[in-house]
């Protein structure tokens, strides 16, 4: 096994387990979305924090498996794990530190927050080797600037915490010896709250990203009217806060 779970009340850990560098291969990737696809179906799960072993978060994909015939299989693999990733369910935080190259910082894009250690560093080398950042060239430019999208994808080069964070890449940057007791803290934070309100504000989230800002208003209020409203959590959390109480959640 290349990846290992973990559980913290309401928070669920999943940590790459492949150090020094976490080579993301093939089986680590169906391994990774068999164990988000059974996380997504707990209804008890509020965030999910993605870490890694050792000093690096991941220094990308087997370059191997990019050769024919394997590249066939692996990129459409790669792809809907991290489609799936993406489209968890519920809030993903990754905890970075060290390098955070390739499918590695791919994988971090995926994320909804990135807390990253003072000594980390990000980069799409894939420029280097001829070939492309599929992921990247979709998520960077609407993590980031194009501009910085289009520097990273062309260039090859990494970049700092702290460039990243200046570019919105990163959302907290702490001591490396840090991370992932932050990552946790934050994850305990967002699992304060409803479980039912959390799934319905990540999917109004992946609903606004894909929809023109007209049809993702008109979406987002649907939501909120048809789905949201229609949860016991609510109105409770409504009725607790008229009533000066604290709410009492039912997840549902």
């Amino acid at each position: 096994m290349t990846l290992k779970t973990g559980r913290d009340g309401d928070v669920a850990t999943l940590t790459l387990d492949h150090p020094p560098l976490n080579i993301l291969t093939q089986a680590l990737s169906r391994e990774l979305r068999s164990a988000l696809a059974g996380l997504a179906a707990d209804p008890s799960l509020r965030a999910l924090v993605l870490a890694a072993e050792g000093k690096h978060f991941s220094a990308g994909a087997d370059v191997s498996e990019h050769l024919p015939p394997a590249y066939r299989e692996m990129i459409p693999e790669f792809v809907a794990t991290l489609e799936t990733l993406a489209s968890f369910p519920l809030p993903v935080i990754a905890a970075v530190r060290g390098r955070c190259l390739g499918g590695g910082f791919e994988l971090a894009q995926c994320a909804d927050v990135i807390v990253a250690g003072e000594g980390a560093t990000f980069g799409q080398p894939e420029i280097v080797l001829g070939v492309t950042a599929p992921i990247a060239c979709v998520l960077l430019p609407r993590r980031a600037s194009p501009g910085l999208a289009s520097e990273l994808l062309f260039g090859g080069e990494t970049i700092s915490a702290l460039r990243a964070q200046a570019a919105g890449l990163v959302q907290r940057v702490v001591h490396d010896d840090q991370v992932e007791s932050e990552a946790q803290a934050l994850a305990q934070r967002f699992a304060r709250h409803s479980a039912a309100a959390l799934r319905l504000t990540k999917k109004t989230l992946l609903a606004a990203a894909d929809r023109p800002r007209r049809d993702a208003l008109r979406e987002a209020a649907s939501i909120y009217l048809h789905e949201l409203m229609a949860t016991e959590d609510a109105v409770e959390g409504l009725t607790a806060f008229v009533e000066k109480r604290t709410p009492a959640w039912r997840n549902r």
